[in-house]
């Protein structure tokens, strides 16, 4: 694995670098929908220092990695590029294009992030949304959202997860079938209930110890309960900045009144900020995504301040 990759279940191209005929090499299947940018290609040609090697689908020399570049040696009129096989499926070549794509260059736009997560979760039905999310460039939520439209049935009722666990997906479910049988069956060893109920053993351990200090498991929550509590809904949002609003404590303060401010101007409908995602310019997209991240990453903040300050004065 080179310098510079996640980990995960993927293999990883060669470290070998070889130079390729750029005649030979195949530019379809990219995950990105408006092709190559002529002008990121033109830009390219005019480097005089040496770019960095493709990546290149040996079973059928498709370029996964480094269009954009087979592109501008094309435009110089190159005979060879310098290249990194890949020996891993096309499904797999195709995960590793989305994962080159989000990490540099020319990156993905979001619609073309949402498309491959849709099209790995088709292949990859087996990987958590984490793993999607990550290989992809969105959210886990969004990941999460996209596995529920689809509706596609769970391969082995387990997810892999970035650190390449299998895990059930039913946790909560298998551990309260832990429970009853610890219950009914104290004598039986923990690797005996987790072949039965399919966890590990160090999950039974957990759910003995609940018992023996008289702790019962968390309920199992329906799918559909699991989704609401995810994220509140839009009205939700406006009804609770109303609340604030008609607090006198948060209204006739100044810090109050910035905090509804700031508030206002986030409680939009799906709709409209899917309208502000659809007119963001293609050339301002990575800034707009940067500030973006950096604005969940500061409200991720402060709310978990709030909850501390919150318990601390329980």
């Amino acid at each position: 694995m080179r310098e510079g990759q996640d980990p995960g279940p993927c293999a990883a191209p060669d470290d070998e670098v070889v130079h390729l005929p750029v005649a030979e090499l195949v530019i379809e299947g990219s995950p990105r929908a408006s092709g190559e940018d002529q002008e990121h290609v033109r830009s390219l040609a005019a480097v005089e220092q040496q770019l960095p090697p493709i990546i290149v689908h040996r079973a059928t020399m498709r370029v996964i990695d480094g269009a954009h570049r087979v592109r501008a040696a094309r435009l110089s009129e190159k005979k060879h590029i310098r290249a990194c096989y890949f020996d891993g499926s096309a499904e797999d070549a195709f995960v590793l294009a989305v994962q080159a794509n989000v990490r540099h260059g020319l990156p993905l736009s979001l619609k073309d992030r949402i498309s491959a997560a849709e099209r790995i979760l088709v292949t990859h039905p087996q990987w958590s949304d984490r793993m999607i999310s990550t290989a992809a460039g969105i959210s886990a939520r969004t990941a999460a959202e996209i596995r529920r439209r689809s509706a596609e049935p769970e391969p082995s009722g387990v997810r892999i997860g970035q650190d390449g666990r299998a895990r059930p997906v039913d946790a909560a479910r298998r551990r309260s079938l832990a429970t009853a049988l610890l219950t009914e069956n104290p004598d039986l060893s923990l690797r005996q209930v987790a072949q039965v109920v399919g966890v590990s053993p160090e999950t039974v351990r957990a759910v003995r110890n609940r018992l023996l200090y008289g702790r019962r498991p968390p309920p199992v929550r329906s799918p559909k309960r699991q989704r609401q509590e995810v994220g509140w809904a839009p009205e939700e949002q406006d009804a609770a900045v109303r609340r604030l609003a008609s607090d006198p404590a948060v209204r006739q303060t100044d810090a109050g009144r910035v905090l509804l401010r700031v508030l206002r101007t986030q409680a939009m409908t799906a709709e409209e900020w899917q309208k502000i995602v659809d007119n963001v310019p293609l050339h301002c997209a990575p800034l707009v995504e940067q500030a973006a991240r950096e604005s969940a990453r500061m409200w991720a903040e402060v709310a978990a301040r709030v909850a501390r300050n919150s318990s601390l004065a329980e």
